[in-house]
This record gives C-alpha cells, structure tokens and sequence, in this order.
C-alpha cells in the first residue's frame, strides 16, 4: 500500500521531532549543565522526553492510519490528533527551549497550551476508536 502524502508529511515531521529530541536530550545530559541552572537542565530533559514520546506515537499513528481501513470518521479524528501532537509538541517543547536557551519568559504561556494540545491529541485517538468498523 502506498502512503498518502499527508502521512508522508506526518512521517517527515516525526522523524524531525525524534531526531531533535534526541539532540536536546543528549545535551541536556552531557553540555547544557556548563551554563544552565539545574532546574534549566530538568526543564530541557522533559522538554525532550515529552518530545521524543510525542514524536514516536504520530510517526505510529501516521503509518497504522495509513495501513487499516478505518472509517472517515475514524480516520479525520486521527488526522486532527497528528495536528494536535505536532502543534502541541512545538508549543510545549518549543517554549520549554526557548525559556532556558534564550532566557525569556515571552512564551512561558504557550506551556500550557501545548500540554493541552497534547492531551487532545490523545483524546482524539481514544474517541475515533469508538467508532464502528466496517
């Protein structure tokens, strides 16, 4: 079966996310304590943590949606939850970073909006699966 190009796009993004996490995360444990507060070098690890847990499930949910034969219904609240994680992973994450790297707390109310995001994301997988299969 081939991939639809939005699940090629999702895949793209996930892969993206993953592979910064993975850069965050690595110096977060091995450079960031040089210069960074603990609490800063705590904020970045969870930052990268929530990032690289949020990239896996909508690189996951982009290729089992493209795999099963879902319901429309099914499949438009799968694609709202992969624009909830990926929207949501860049306001929480993204301005996690920003406050350590560039030490302004102009973002810090997008925080929360990013964690909101993120639990949307998960309540969109949990409600398309309700629906009937064929």
């Amino acid at each position: 079966m081939l991939l639809t190009k939005q699940s090629r796009t999702f895949i793209a993004v996930a892969a993206f996310l993953g592979a910064t996490a993975v850069m965050f995360g690595a110096y977060a444990s091995h450079g960031l304590a040089l210069w960074a507060t603990p609490a800063q070098v705590s904020q970045v690890q969870l930052a990268a943590q929530y990032q690289l847990f949020h990239a896996i499930i909508l690189l996951l949910i982009a290729v089992l949606g493209s795999v099963f034969a879902l319901p429309a219904g099914s499949k438009r609240l799968l694609t709202i939850s992969q624009y909830c994680f990926m929207l949501g992973t860049l306001c929480f994450s993204g301005s996690l970073y920003y406050l350590v790297f560039l030490g302004s707390k102009l973002l810090v109310l997008i925080t929360p909006v990013g964690g909101l995001l993120l639990i949307f994301g998960w309540l969109a997988i949990i409600i398309s699966m309700i629906f009937k299969q064929k």
